[in-house]
């Protein structure tokens, strides 16, 4: 995956933050207006998280509301799922994604099932911030994305955010909300000196208090012959094309979802609408993704045919490889958003 690095200026006027420390602003802001809010995971106090989503927490709000746990994520996600059923609000972080095997169970038949199994006598008002994404030869065990599996479960909102701005708001509302939301961060963006970040993600981001609303993706850019449909780091990457591409003379739209669950779907058919056109780039694996779910909602609900097929872009189905030039070989980008566009653009129903 290649992106930009993040060397951008301040202007006067704004106020910019990576994504890392929006949502610790965030979450720190939380715990100082509602006192049952509280964070744990592994690594999140003193250190202030592997991604940065907790610095500066653990001091200010001291061991018994920043709780660095022991490495068993069943164990510390589960105690959340009890501490949201006693009337706290949980913010617990699973270090990666690929981690969620070990406590699927603690996730879904307990946290997004706990409303529904009660009648709704008891909500499960918790956050279960979890880093995605590749492009770091971290292998299988570190990079996936899995949004679609998360977005397949009934009783979950699922978030991911392309920038700081919306990372914090997105936040705001995930630990307001009565029921579980899973914030998916992208490594890419994160703001981690580390690992490089996309200028794009590191945005102005108001120190006041926001919320942006779970459920409503983003018209990034107007367009008029194709719409792209991306989420996280591939929002970036489909700006960085759509502007190749107006070289060309194709003037492409692009909308940035921010949540896979309430997906968008009235936003994403009047932009097709308006288009006829159809890409989503998702850097998950392709089958059973979201880009079948975008392409299966647009196809069933517009009366017109489309000017051309809708596609999708996404990781193929095989484990992401360790070795770099097969990892940047297999995942999306923008010089492969470019040039399927003008494949597409050549193309008729």
């Amino acid at each position: 995956m290649s992106l930009p690095d993040a060397t951008v200026e301040k202007p006067a006027s704004e106020r910019r933050l990576t994504i890392a420390k929006a949502m610790s602003e965030a979450i720190g802001q939380e715990m100082e207006r509602d006192r049952t809010v509280l964070v744990m995971g592994e690594d999140i106090g003193k250190m202030g998280g592997v991604f940065g989503t907790t610095t500066g927490l653990f001091e200010k709000f001291g061991k018994d509301r920043v709780r660095d746990t022991p490495i068993s994520e069943t164990a510390f996600i589960g105690a959340a799922v009890g501490m949201a059923a006693s009337g706290m609000r949980p913010v617990v972080e699973l270090m990666f994604v690929d981690f969620f095997g070990v406590c699927m169970d603690a996730i879904y038949n307990l946290a997004a099932k706990q409303s529904y199994f009660s009648g709704g006598k008891v909500s499960c008002p918790m956050v279960l911030m979890t880093s995605v994404g590749g492009g770091y030869g971290d292998a299988g065990q570190h990079s996936q994305c899995l949004y679609a599996t998360f977005g397949h479960l009934p009783g979950m909102k699922v978030v991911i955010p392309s920038n700081a701005h919306d990372a914090k708001g997105l936040m705001l509302s995930a630990i307001r909300d009565d029921n579980p939301v899973i914030f998916m961060f992208h490594k890419a963006l994160q703001g981690m000196g580390w690992l490089g970040t996309v200028a794009g993600s590191i945005n102005d981001t108001p120190e006041r208090e926001y919320c942006v609303p779970i459920g409503k993706a983003s018209v990034v850019r107007e367009g008029s012959d194709i719409t792209i449909v991306g989420l996280g780091a591939t929002v970036h990457q489909a700006l960085a094309a759509a502007k190749k591409l107006d070289g060309t003379g194709i003037d492409a739209e692009i909308l940035d979802l921010r949540t896979i669950a309430p997906l968008d779907r009235k936003t994403i058919l009047a932009s097709v609408a308006k288009t006829g056109r159809l890409l989503v780039v998702d850097d998950d694996y392709l089958s059973f993704g979201i880009g079948s779910e975008i392409i299966a909602t647009v196809c069933e609900a517009l009366p017109a045919p489309l000017k051309c097929p809708p596609q999708r872009m996404a990781h193929p189905d095989i484990p992401i490889p360790f070795t770099p030039v097969m990892e940047h070989f297999l995942l999306p980008d923008a010089g492969k958003i470019e040039s399927r566009v003008i494949a597409m653009m050549g193309e008729k129903t």
